[in-house]
């Protein structure tokens, strides 16, 4: 298959033919998908415009932002493999050498309580970004590096949280009921549409990266039930789980100051 002709060499197009590196730019990045949830971290923390994240449907504003006593880049990803990497392979050109990434995802199984915190081992590679990134498998191994100094963030606080495989996939509405017992069969705790590819894409170029999800609609019924997908409910728990992430990268920036 095409998905099977995995090239490590060089591109066409390198991510520094659009982006030129900023003075400055924060190592650490951290990066979330919801607008809601995004602005409402952003209007709370001391900011400036440092970069951007350009496309031909937008620009986005890469922020360098305050939190613990420490700057970090700060921009809200696109949804979906193909994009998210985009994004973040342009803010690598301008500067970051590490990343924390969450946002929300669909439950396998419903004893994961709406909002529940999620790590991801390893990631079911139902997309195609992931392919030219790394050579190919079913599953690709995520969170390598910081997933022990992210639980005692989470046991500091207070939160209980699952462990287990993510499905990545890029097409939401083709999430069949026999898609979903394979999945689950194969360890999935969970479906998002970007993990994988994120993964494969920092391994590529040498990259820090940690991914962390949040739930919510629930796959796991004999109907769809969405939760707080829809309609932005419990928004400020989700601003605090957001902060979760910076704990994290004040964890990254500190333990790894002289390598980044």
């Amino acid at each position: 298959m095409i998905l099977e002709e995995f090239d490590p060499g060089r591109a066409v197009i390198e991510p520094q033919m659009i982006c030129d590196p900023v003075e400055g730019f924060p190592p650490v990045a951290v990066s979330c998908f919801s607008y809601k949830l995004f602005d409402s971290v952003l209007s709370s923390l001391e900011h400036r415009e440092v970069g951007l994240v350009k496309g031909a449907n937008g620009r986005k504003n890469v922020y360098e932002v305050t939190y613990g006593g420490e700057k970090f880049a700060f921009y809200m990803s696109s949804v979906g493999a193909p994009a998210c990497v985009g994004d973040f392979e342009d803010v690598i050109a301008q500067g970051a050498r590490a990343l924390v990434l969450f946002g929300n995802c669909g439950v396998l199984d419903r004893a994961i309580e709406d909002c529940g915190i999620i790590i991801p081992t390893a990631a079911i590679r139902d997309e195609g970004t992931s392919y030219h990134y790394a050579p190919p498998s079913d599953m690709i191994e995520v969170n390598k590096k910081y997933k022990d100094a992210f639980k005692e963030i989470l046991a500091e606080r207070g939160y209980r949280y699952t462990e287990g495989v993510t499905w990545t996939t890029d097409a939401f509405y083709r999430e069949t009921p026999g898609k979903v017992a394979k999945r689950r069969a194969a360890g999935a705790v969970c479906v998002e549409m970007e993990c994988a590819g994120m993964q494969a894409l920092c391994d590529f170029r040498g990259a820090d990266f940690f991914q962390f999800l949040y739930a919510a609609d629930n796959l796991d019924h004999t109907e769809w039930d969405p939760r707080s997908l829809l309609g932005g409910e419990r928004l400020d728990e989700k601003t605090m789980i957001a902060y979760l992430a910076f704990e994290l990268a004040l964890k990254i920036k500190k333990k790894d100051r002289r390598e980044l």
